[in-house]
């Protein structure tokens, strides 16, 4: 039984020494990005989520867009980044 109590203590001792990826700053960083963009479009008198990318959608949406784009794929790296 001891053996038992010893192999588990030295599984957890050797897994509190792996490195994760940081998917809690990912999800941070998403929310972060998605946060701004809302605000960016509530101080443009716009709905964040409403407008799409078709003809009649207004200029500064798009701009807010591919801001929005760039930001959420600069989040892919703190994803990616180990966490001790």
């Amino acid at each position: 039984m001891n053996k038992i109590y010893l192999l588990l203590l030295i599984v957890a001792a050797l897994l509190g020494f792996s490195a994760e990826a940081g998917l809690l700053s990912y999800v941070i960083c998403q929310t972060g990005c998605n946060t701004l963009d809302a605000t960016c479009y509530a101080a443009s008198g716009l709905t964040f989520g409403t407008v799409t990318t078709g003809a009649g959608a207004p200029a500064v949406a798009l701009a807010y867009n591919a801001a929005l784009g760039l930001c959420m794929s600069a989040c892919v790296a703190a994803g990616c980044v180990p966490i001790p």
